[in-house]
């Protein structure tokens, strides 16, 4: 006990003017330890003081984790003559063993003096395996693998790069490795950056070989244990491992700023619209891009804020990122419908971004993010048209609805004769003839029917409302032709040309009544069947775009719009 008056003295200088010092300390202060190494506790209590009364004995720490090999304790007593003043230091050591691998905490040791009580703060201490090389069995053509990690100390959710090697004085066994497997481990995310195996490199009479590439991103703070990898040999259905490997995880600093959500890296954060005008209850494309490099996989991702100006759908998330050896790097987006709620200047925002950066040791605070847009109504959005849109649109319009033939040609080539051919000469003369004949034969025909003619164009040409019903029946746009097309459409979750068909159905009726617009034919629905039929249009055509920009289709739904669209075209056809 001798070697540690030192350390007494060094207690009694820094807790001086203390009157109750309680400090439990692990031999040289440290908090790593192997398995087989002895784990040395001291327990300092000093008491100062005449008038200070110990009530209870020193209450230790929970030992059930360990193996207690030895104890012992001393007791100092110094008193001042002068004054009385008296210092009682007692030293409690503890020599013990642990009885597992892994964090193990010191606990609290306590006491009550003057009817307060005392008491330490528990601590943490790591257990590492010992040290064991890995080697498979002459069996194996003594080919072994060993997991090399390019740092073995890193923050939390910050990469490592793990390269698999294997060993081999046979260069044959090599190629007979397969089926990688890494152990499973819910506190570490593995990406693999490779598994292809590199060049055989020699080295005195025994070669290796890189056999994948892997990066470990480190999810809880403390010391982890990361487990052998497995693989087995073509050769025979036999097994071989690799080595342990032990990382020390660093816990992220303090004082995290309010937007932290586990990103760890350097990125940069975007919102972004499609640059369309925005309309009051149609649906806008906005865009939330994160990109760089960093911990992709577990990290959330920023969102867009709720308000009363506009709602949104779940947005549809695609992401783009390449692991390399340096760390996955790449962007995810985030692509968010936005469906303005009324007419007037409208700002969307995300929440606050910010990402912790391993290389300068300090959190960057990115804010939020926001764009701003106009929304109009459908009257503004079309009185605001120029000239220019105006024609487009009504080119568009034309394209989509009037079939344009398709003319196929064909390059003809005659080919050159020197001699008469008399049998095609003949030929010909005689198709001259009969057409010659067949010619006066018509014109005696037209004078002989010419009476016959004049009285059928004398006949009653009707009432011209008549003349418009028939005219009208015949510009009509069948419906049973485009809803047993659009069901097959929906049964087979054709849900793009779905909503082309019932585009084209659409534009078929409004050409029908001479409109190029939807509001045009909304105004001659008013003025041919009532307000209720051109509401109920508007309606409609509000579902079919909500529908159609909507981030997942139902059956459902689907067959609902389809229902209501046959009703609906089926009285305007009426």
């Amino acid at each position: 006990m001798t070697r540690f008056y030192p350390i007494l003295f060094i207690f009694f200088a820094a807790f001086s003017y203390a009157q109750v010092n309680l400090v439990v300390t692990t031999d040289r202060n440290t908090r790593d330890f192997k398995e087989e190494d002895p784990i040395v506790v001291n327990i300092l209590l000093e008491i100062a003081g005449k008038d200070m009364i110990q009530q209870t004995p020193l209450r230790m720490f929970d030992t059930s984790r360990f193996e207690v090999i030895a104890s012992g304790s001393e007791q100092n007593t110094f008193i001042d003559s002068k004054s009385g003043f008296r210092v009682n230091r007692t030293l409690y050591q503890y020599v013990l063993k642990p009885k597992k691998t892994g964090k193990l905490k010191i606990g609290s040791a306590s006491v009550i003096v003057n009817d307060k009580l005392y008491h330490t703060e528990p601590f943490d201490i790591f257990i590492s395996e010992s040290e064991k090389k890995v080697i498979a069995d002459k069996s194996f053509s003594e080919i072994y693998l060993n997991m090399e990690l390019d740092r073995d100390e890193v923050y939390k959710n910050q990469p490592t790069v793990a390269v698999l090697r294997a060993y081999s004085r046979n260069l044959n066994s090599f190629r007979k490795v397969r089926d990688i497997k890494l152990p499973d481990n819910i506190k570490l995310t593995v990406r693999k950056v490779s598994s292809e195996k590199s060049e055989i490199e020699p080295a005195g009479n025994i070669s290796s070989q890189v056999l994948a590439v892997f990066l470990i991103y480190p999810s809880e703070s403390g010391r982890l244990d990361i487990g052998p990898v497995s693989a087995r040999v073509s050769s025979g259905n036999s097994k071989i491992l690799s080595n342990k490997s032990r990382l020390k995880v660093k816990s992220l600093p303090p004082s995290a700023p309010a937007g932290f959500k586990d990103a760890v890296g350097n990125f940069e954060l975007q919102l972004s619209h499609s640059g369309e005008k925005a309309e009051v209850e149609k649906p806008v494309k906005v865009s939330l891009t994160l990109r760089g490099e960093g911990n992709f996989d577990n990290m959330t991702l920023p969102k867009i804020r709720e308000s009363e100006s506009y709602r949104f759908y779940t947005p549809k998330i695609v992401t783009n990122t390449k692991v390399s050896k340096s760390g996955v790097r790449g962007e995810v987006t985030a692509h968010y419908l936005i469906i303005p709620q009324k007419p007037g200047p409208l700002t969307v925002s995300t929440d606050a971004f910010s990402f912790f950066n391993p290389e300068t040791g300090k959190y960057v605070d990115l804010g939020s993010r926001e764009v701003k847009m106009d929304a109009l109504t459908h009257n503004e959005i079309l009185a605001a048209r120029t000239p220019i849109e105006k024609v487009n649109d009504y080119t568009n319009t034309v394209l989509e609805t009037v079939d344009n033939p398709v003319i196929k040609t064909t390059n003809l080539r005659v080919e050159e004769r020197k001699t008469v051919n008399w049998k095609t000469v003949w030929i010909n003369l005689g198709l001259l003839l009969a057409a010659a004949l067949g010619l006066l034969w018509f014109r005696k025909y037209r004078r002989t029917n010419a009476g016959a003619s004049s009285a059928k164009q004398q006949k009653d040409l009707g009432t011209i409302a008549e003349t418009e019903r028939e005219l009208k029946a015949k510009e009509a746009v069948d419906t049973d032709i485009y809803v047993p097309y659009l069901q097959q459409l929906a049964d087979n979750a054709q849900y793009d040309r779905f909503f082309e068909t019932l585009a084209e159905m659409d534009a078929a009726f409004r050409a029908v009544f001479g409109t190029n617009t939807t509001a045009d034919f909304k105004v001659v629905l008013e003025q041919s069947f009532g307000q209720n039929m051109a509401e109920n249009y508007r309606i409609l055509q509000q579902k079919i775009q909500m529908e159609k920009f909507a981030p997942v289709h139902t059956p459902e739904h689907i067959r609902e719009l389809l229902e209501e669209t046959r009703n609906l075209y089926s009285q305007i056809n009426k």
